[in-house]
C-alpha cells in the first residue's frame, strides 16, 4: 500500500505515521530523515542537497525528489510506503506522480488529518520541554510542580516556535501549501479526510478503515 500522510503541526500525524508504520508493515519515508541520511552518506544527491543546505537555502525539488526516488526502490518499500512530508507543493506532487509512474508504484490512498486551528495552537502552545528531554502539556499533561521537571527537578522551558505567535504563523504557511494539494488529490478520487479532533487510537481506527477501502 502507498500512502501519503498529511496533517497540520500538532494533528498527531507523527504517531499515525508511526502506527500506520507498523499496522501494514511499510517504512515510513520522512524527506528530512532521507535527507540527512544522504548527506551523512556523502551520496550524490546528499552532496548536492548539501551545497544548498550550508547556505541556508531550500534544496530545489529536483535534487529532492531524486533523493526520494532512490529511497522508493529499495526494498523494503516493495510492499509500500507511507510518506510522511513530502509533498508540499502543487510542482512537488507532479514531479512525484512522474516518478511513481516510472518506477510503478503509484500513490493509492491520500490521509488528511484534519483538525480546527484553535485546537492546534492549544495543543502545540501548551507544551513544555526539560532538558533531560522530557515533555509535558499544561492542560493534558502538566508536571507535579508547575514548571519543574517530574523527572530531573530542572526548570521547563517551552520552544521558541511553540509560542501562540509562532505557531499561527507556522500554520497558516501551511495551509496555504496544503489547501491546493488538497484539491490536487481530491481530483484524483484518492483523498479522504479524517477527523483529528477524536482519541489517537479512535483517530488510528478511522485511518485504518479508509485504508482498508482502498487495498
Amino acid at each position: 500500500m502507498n500512502i501519503i500522510l498529511f496533517g497540520p503541526p500538532g494533528a498527531g500525524k507523527g504517531t499515525q505515521a508511526q502506527k500506520l508504520s507498523k499496522e501494514f508493515g511499510i517504512p515510513q519515508v520522512s524527506t528530512g530523515d532521507i535527507l540527512r541520511a544522504n548527506v551523512k552518506e556523502g551520496t550524490p544527491l546528499g552532496l548536492a542537497a548539501k551545497s544548498y543546505m550550508d547556505k541556508g537555502a531550500l534544496v530545489p525539488d529536483d535534487v529532492l525528489i531524486g533523493i526520494i526516488k532512490e529511497r522508493l526502490i529499495q526494498k523494503d518499500c516493495k510492499g509500500g510506503f507511507l510518506l510522511d512530508g513530502y509533498p508540499r507543493t502543487i510542482p512537488q506532487a507532479q514531479a512525484l506522480d512522474k516518478i511513481l509512474t516510472e518506477i510503478e508504484k503509484p500513490v493509492e490512498c491520500v490521509i488528511n488529518i484534519v483538525v480546527p486551528e484553535k485546537d492546534l495552537v492549544e495543543r502545540i502552545s501548551g507544551r513544555w520541554m526539560s532538558a533531560c528531554g522530557a515533555s509535558y502539556h499544561i492542560q493534558f499533561n502538566p508536571p507535579k510542580k508547575a514548571g519543574v521537571c517530574d523527572v530531573c527537578g530542572d526548570q521547563l522551558y517551552q520552544r521558541t516556535d511553540d509560542t501562540a505567535e509562532a505557531v499561527t504563523q507556522r500554520l497558516k504557511a501551511y495551509q496555504s501549501q496544503t489547501a491546493p494539494l488538497v484539491d490536487y488529490y481530491q481530483k484524483k478520487g484518492i483523498l479522504k479526510d479524517v477527523d483529528g479532533t477524536k482519541d489517537i487510537d479512535v483517530v488510528f481506527g478511522e485511518i485504518k478503515k479508509l485504508v482498508h477501502k482502498f487495498k
